[in-house]
């Protein structure tokens, strides 16, 4: 299987604004309300974002989780590890569990299991992004894109008194064959017209 940061394998570039962002997650809010949930447990990093809005729209309580191949802003680990769990209170509620990005599926499935050992009443899933190869790992997806997609919030990091690209994207961009810098990022066309956004869109959802 090909490793989900072998950005080599990505199809164009998709920046996200801030403002594709909110779309995006009022359409996974606008779906998640049919199942009602009483509690959000966001996947972090990623997850926390889209996972704390999605709490606010629908006036539900969070919980934040950590399951993750990263430490430090670093992938470390082969798989993803357990570095913070879900509270024991999720037992008997409905619940929403949120990430940034399906890409395998896997840590989905061990957040939505983990979950379940818990005694939840009922649990849905929902993510940002999927790529083709995981459309089906989330209940809701926001938006299907095999692009490598540059997120609002992580673009930038503060390094030696400045704020620079990511060094992640950095790698990332140059295996599309584009030298990062701001200027390449700004010539970069906005997706906004290119997609409906999520809150006027019909989301991918699977029953059950």
């Amino acid at each position: 299987m090909t490793s989900p940061y072998d950005y080599s394998t990505r199809q164009s570039v998709l920046p996200i604004s801030w403002e594709d962002f909110h779309g995006l997650c009022k359409g996974l809010a606008r779906a998640a309300a049919t199942f009602d949930p009483e509690i959000i447990v966001a996947i972090g990093r990623g997850g926390f974002y889209p996972g704390a809005l999605i709490a606010h729209l629908l006036r539900v309580e969070i919980y934040p989780v950590r399951l993750s191949r990263r430490l430090q802003d670093e992938v470390r680990f082969a798989e993803p590890r357990w570095l913070l769990e879900p509270p024991a209170l999720v037992g008997g509620k409905r619940v929403l569990i949120v990430d940034e990005i399906a890409s395998t599926g896997e840590t989905l499935r061990m957040a939505a299991e983990r979950a379940r050992q818990l005694g939840v009443a009922q649990i849905r899933t929902a993510v940002l992004y999927a790529h083709t190869r995981s459309a089906d790992a989330a209940d809701m997806i926001g938006l299907i894109s095999d692009a490598l997609i540059l997120n609002p919030w992580d673009r930038e990091v503060f390094d030696d008194g400045a704020f620079r690209i990511h060094p992640e994207y950095v790698a990332a961009l140059a295996q599309q064959g584009i030298a990062a810098n701001d200027a390449a990022l700004q010539a970069i066309s906005s997706p906004a017209a290119s997609f409906v956004l999520a809150s006027e869109a019909p989301i991918a959802k699977r029953g059950g």
